[in-house]
């Protein structure tokens, strides 16, 4: 997977969850998680590479606090249009 996606689980019509892909290799598998603040978890690979941020509080996570993560890892920032289905389906 070349580009970042976001992936919005729903329960009731409500975003119970969600999950910010980040590029990775076909073969890259989540050996670890790292807790960043309230409602962000980032899976690691064995070399330490981030392959995404789980968004598990959807309600408490904004555009900065998810910058602040993928600044942590040494990656781009998003806009505010990324997360736009996530505000949208509040």
């Amino acid at each position: 997977m070349q580009q970042s996606y976001l992936e919005v689980t729903f329960r009731g019509g409500q975003p119970l969850a969600a999950y910010y892909y980040l590029p990775r290799r076909a073969d890259d598998r989540s050996v670890r998680v790292e807790k960043h603040g309230p409602g962000l978890l980032v899976d690691l690979s064995a070399d330490g590479k981030p392959l995404g941020v789980e968004i598990a509080i959807p309600e408490l996570v904004t555009v900065d606090s998810l910058n602040a993560v993928l600044a942590a890892y040494g990656l781009q920032p998003i806009d505010a249009t990324e997360l736009a289905p996530l505000r949208q389906a509040a």
